[in-house]
């Protein structure tokens, strides 16, 4: 793929609204299954990701339409935080609409970046490792790879056995206190400070995110306690329940100073016992491969195995 200013003839171009969800999803799905042989999306996550806290549709959206009014491209982009952290997506079989979307999603982002005042700003976009198409338009635009990350899966076959709580650990199940909520929150923050595309929300904004989820509520939340101090974070949601019949960890988070006395062993199994309960199929969560913590080696300890690998790419690009 080239990179293209101009849209190819006959195709138009609109932002997003809630009732394009269903074309979005068809789109997106179509497109994985073409680059990576699985749709890895579900109507949901796509509702939820256009009425997403700090994602505007009319600015940060890009859809494009065929003649018969069919989507057959799809761009975003997202800032975090500042503004100086931004993170783009692209999705089209056609290599000119793909080419024509990364470039409007590249020239949005510096304009988010001037309006937060910075010389320049880093952009992000996470692509499956099979795409080659999207991985030639990344590289040919000074993108490089900073990070890897696997989707990991378990398969719950039989029933699984609740773990034993280690001695000295309490657990807190649900928050549903603005407390409990921002203890949680501090503990995500200390755990992901630093690490590869991580910027941390407002705590306002945190939990509007999640209140936004429609495959989420509160009682999702798992806390470890000990001596009366929250030192450990799991939070699931339902967000592979649709395509999958699975579970989903989407965090899992433990305090520096209490690793390595079997927390993080301890909430995977449990998540597993759950989800066995539920009639669940599986137990899916992603992993960062340069997480400064074993935390692939960790999950890979209980059972599970990589099921889908992608590519965080990322680059450097100066506002004009």
């Amino acid at each position: 793929m080239q990179a293209a200013d101009v849209l190819p003839d006959g195709y138009t171009i609109r932002a997003p609204e809630p009732d394009d969800a269903e074309g979005i999803f068809d789109l997106i799905s179509a497109y994985n299954t073409a680059v990576a042989g699985v749709a890895d999306c579900t109507l949901n996550s796509v509702a939820d990701h256009l009425v997403e806290p700090g994602f505007d549709r009319e600015t940060d959206g890009f859809l494009v339409l065929a003649a018969d009014g069919l989507p057959v491209g799809y761009g975003t982009a997202f800032a975090k935080g500042d503004r100086k952290a931004i993170e783009i997506e692209v999705a089209s079989q056609q290599p000119k609409i793909a080419a024509w979307l990364f470039d409007r999603t590249l020239r949005r982002a510096q304009e988010m970046g001037r309006d937060g005042g910075h010389a320049e700003i880093t952009v992000d976009i996470c692509v499956f490792r099979a795409d080659e198409s999207l991985r030639t338009l990344l590289a040919d635009q000074d993108f490089t790879t900073g990070t890897t990350y696997h989707q990991m899966r378990i398969d719950h076959t039989r029933p699984v056995a609740t773990p034993e709580t280690p001695t000295g650990v309490v657990v807190r199940r649900g928050a549903y206190d603005d407390a409990t909520r921002r203890t949680a929150h501090e503990i995500v923050i200390e755990c992901f400070s630093g690490q590869y595309n991580f910027t941390p929300r407002p705590h306002d904004e945190w939990i509007e995110y999640f209140e936004a989820s429609s495959t989420f509520d509160w009682s999702q939340f798992t806390l470890l306690e000990v001596d009366g101090r929250a030192v450990a974070v799991r939070i699931c949601n339902d967000g592979f329940v649709e395509p999958e019949n699975s579970g989903y960890i989407g965090t899992l988070v433990v305090l520096e100073e209490f690793r390595g006395r079997g927390l993080a062993k301890f909430l995977l199994r449990d998540a597993f016992a759950r989800d066995a309960t539920d009639g669940r199929a599986g137990t899916i969560l992603h992993v960062d491969t340069n997480n400064p913590t074993p935390a692939l080696g960790l999950y890979l300890s209980v059972g599970m195995a990589p099921t889908l690998v992608f590519d965080g790419w990322r680059s450097v690009i100066p506002v004009t």
